[in-house]
């Protein structure tokens, strides 16, 4: 799943028909879809005509319910690989503390050569479908079940844990744009790049339908309650993701964004129609970056709406891809991050400041389009380490350059990432070589700060007799809540987690009211062995989590921290024709609003938004709407210690001589300078009423017509302009799309008189903007 240098190991399908598919989605009344539609989180898209039981989920405020004693998720990924058959220590579903976790993603699924869900071949030997752990307490088979491995004990212990939620996780940082064949080589297939993404660029949809069905084959056959997409990375920044994929990535990067939320909406509207059916409500989630890097390659986040939730991996914010030495995921910024310092983040004023990789800035980023109810943030059960460090506090914002880069990392200093009894879970290219990341589960780095050298080191290739060279201090930094190991003797630092960090990031979860934490891994996780005198695998830091939300109230279900009307316009507004992200800042976009009602907005209509703090109270555009911030909720010169709020408040205003007819678009250049998801909360006043717009799916919110009036179907199957709504006529001739117009020459369309400017032909009124030919000369 997670960064650079860590690689994954491997992970299938039957279902509804169609016909019942069909037959469950007709069977609800109009009054059970209202009742669901009580359910539904706040600003999640419903497939049209499908009545999605959102009631087995979700409760009337729209909240997940998890059990009485979990308020808040506590999602932990569970990966297939630590079986135990290679020597080391296993991790089985036994292991699991399944009192204190709400959801469990099963790492990892991936897409096959024929663009289907796949976790292998099954045989013995699948640790998914046909492994077996004889002798292991726990681990003992469900005899009623068609299959073995993982997924029986799963279901086996969900008998148990009816409130506990499985997902199936595709993908991960080796298997997204490949896989592992059953001999354990990879694949380069192309994976989620291919199955998404043409080569030309375009919208692979037949790749998208047949991974989908796949999918929701896959779930019901295995039972899980959902899918969870960790596809590293949908981005158009230039070597983004695994350095194996970059030769296909590379060459699709300009498809990416528009690609991934095509798949996203698929998997939704075919899970939607499977809930329906079988009377269930379905999830989907994906893990996404906290990178302000790679989200600026990903456009708005455009996928949000279709996701139950989001899992933010707040982590890997710092490692051995570069020479910069910092904490593996920070829960603040400190305004010293040595990267971002370099890269003139806090002397530009354009950026506000604002450091931004940081778990605060990533989850604001988020709140910009989702409740905090609908965002988990996500902690590391693993060190992160660099060796060689240089300078810095006991390491902390030093560097640790190299010059062995990894091939084809790309990058012209790489780190010097920790080795050896410093390295236990490394990871190994294709050579079989050691990759240098400092990354260690959680209790070995707890037996390092206690100076123990536990008995499993044999079981990493290391000698019996294995010796510790000099003592691994633990310091913590309070503002950033990072706690790190210090040796000064190797110049060694190793980025952890604790009880100390963990609650402070529980606390912080409880306070903002977010949804819940992610765990990468639970395997990680530590308990003391007093017989043994070592820390060994255990729930430590989980049941700190578990502890801190069990007295916690609801988590936050509405995006909204404003009052917003309930009547809503069926108006499209969207972001689009970004510039690829290596060619993205300013980030600059076109606000293409277009009016789908049937009446004409006026000159001086006023557009309001939000936007996320995790950009700079500085957004403008160039196109003359008058753009201005009329609130932020974060005024301070930078972000250390955190965001201060969620939002920042624009306003834009149609110019007084453009009006926008029904059916008509206005194109607004739009500039910002960090990166923030979907703006939502969106109002339109003119006439002296305001109304939402449907496109915010928000809660609570009925689409009605200007005036008030609910919309009904065209009978022919169009719309038009509305009637002037005083009666009068126009008395310039209707514009033709076909006739030409000299400069000067008046027409009527719209309800509204329009004076050409310059010579034109086919262009509608209306529709050319505030520099197009068309001068809007007010309703007639």
């Amino acid at each position: 799943m997670l960064s650079p240098t860590r690689a994954r190991a491997t992970l299938l399908a039957a279902g509804a028909s169609v016909a019942a598919l069909l037959i469950g989605s007709l069977a609800a009344t109009p009054s059970q879809a209202a009742d669901q539609e009580s359910c539904r989180p706040d600003g999640l898209y419903e497939t049209p005509g499908v009545a999605v039981p959102y009631c087995s989920v979700y409760d009337s405020e729209g909240r997940e319910k998890m059990g009485a004693d979990h308020p808040r998720r506590v999602i932990g990924y569970f990966t297939n690989w630590r079986t135990g058959k290679d020597g080391k220590p296993a991790y089985l579903a036994s292991d699991i503390p399944w009192d204190k976790v709400t959801h469990l993603n099963y790492a990892f699924a991936h897409v096959d050569g024929a663009n289907k869900i796949s976790v292998g071949g099954d045989g013995p030997d699948n640790a998914s479908t046909g492994m077996t752990w004889p002798g292991v307490a726990g681990a003992e088979m469900d005899p009623g079940l068609p299959y073995k491995g993982h997924f029986n004990l799963l279901n086996k212990f969900k008998k148990q844990h009816p409130n506990v939620k499985t997902m199936v996780s595709v993908g991960g940082w080796a298997e997204t744009g490949g896989y592992f064949d059953d001999s354990g080589k990879r694949v380069d297939s192309g994976g989620f790049y291919s199955m998404a993404t043409n080569a030309d660029g375009s919208v692979n949809q037949a790749g998208i339908n047949t991974f989908a069905d796949s999918t929701v084959d896959f779930i019901k056959k295995y039972g899980f309650n959902g899918v969870d997409i960790d596809y590293e990375y949908p981005t158009t920044m230039k070597d983004a993701g695994n350095p194996l994929d970059w030769t296909l990535s590379n060459a699709r990067r300009a498809g990416l964004v528009k690609s991934y939320a095509a798949l996203m909406k698929t998997l939704r509207e075919k899970l939607d129609r499977a809930s329906a059916a079988d009377g269930k409500h379905y999830l989907l989630s994906v893990a996404a970056p906290s990178s302000g890097y790679l989200l600026r390659g990903m456009e708005t986040f455009q996928v949000q709406k279709y996701l139950d939730y989001v899992n933010i991996m707040s982590y890997d914010l710092h490692g051995a891809w570069n020479e910069y030495v910092g904490p593996n995921a920070a829960l603040f910024d400190d305004g010293k991050d040595a990267e971002l310092a370099q890269a003139s983040v806090y002397s530009t004023s354009q950026y506000g400041g604002t450091g931004y990789l940081n778990t605060d800035w990533a989850y604001h980023y988020f709140r910009g389009s989702m409740p905090s109810g609908r965002i988990n943030i996500g902690l590391p059960y693993y060190t992160r380490g660099f060796k060689n460090v240089q300078g810095g506090t006991n390491g902390l914002w030093g560097k640790a350059a190299s010059t062995d880069c990894p091939a084809g990392a790309g990058l012209t200093k790489c780190g010097d990432g920790a080795v050896g009894i410093d390295n236990l879970w490394h990871d190994q290219d294709t050579a079989g070589k050691e990759a240098p990341a400092g990354s260690n589960p959680m209790w070995h780095a707890k037996n390092l700060e206690k100076g123990v050298v536990g008995d499993y080191v044999t079981d990493y290739g290391f000698a019996a007799d294995t010796k510790l060279t000099g003592t691994y201090v633990r310091n913590y930094d309070s503002t950033l809540v990072a706690p790190w190991l210090w040796n000064a003797e190797k110049k060694v630092f190793l980025s952890t987690e604790d009880e100390q960090s963990v609650k402070a990031k529980a606390d912080y979860v409880a306070d903002k009211g977010i949804g819940g934490t992610m765990i990468w891994e639970l395997a990680g996780d530590y308990g003391w062995n007093a017989a043994k005198g070592q820390y060994e695998p255990g729930s430590t830091l989980t049941s700190t989590m578990y502890d801190t939300f069990k007295s916690a109230g609801p988590y936050g279900a509405k995006r909204s921290t404003i009052g917003l009307p309930t009547q809503a316009l069926d108006i499209d507004v969207s972001f689009d024709q970004f510039p690829l992200g290596d060619s993205n800042y300013p980030i600059s976009p076109k606000l293409k609003i277009t009016n789908n009602t049937k009446a004409t907005l006026p000159g001086g209509t006023e557009f309001q938004f939000d936007y996320a703090t995790s950009a700079p109270a500085n957004a403008k555009d160039q196109s003359g709407f008058g753009t201005t911030i009329v609130r932020s909720d974060h005024t301070a010169a930078n972000n250390i210690g955190g965001l201060k709020g969620d939002y920042n408040r624009v306003s834009l205003k149609l110019p007084a001589w453009q009006s926008l007819a029904p059916g008509a678009s206005v194109q607004v250049d739009f500039v910002y300078y960090l990166p923030t998801s979907t703006p939502s909360n969106w109002t339109v006043t003119f006439g002296g009423q305001s109304y939402a717009l449907a496109v915010d799916l928000a809660r609570g919110t009925t689409v009605v017509e200007p005036g008030g009036s609910t919309p009904s179907p065209d009978p022919t199957g169009t719309t038009g302009p509305s009637p002037d709504p005083t009666g009068g006529t126009c008395a310039a001739a209707a514009w033709n799309a076909s006739d030409s117009y000299g400069a000067g020459a008046t027409v009527s369309h719209g309800a509204h008189q329009w004076k050409a400017k310059w010579w034109t032909k086919g262009e509608t009124p209306g529709s050319t903007g505030e520099w197009g030919v068309w001068q809007d000369l007010g309703a007639c």
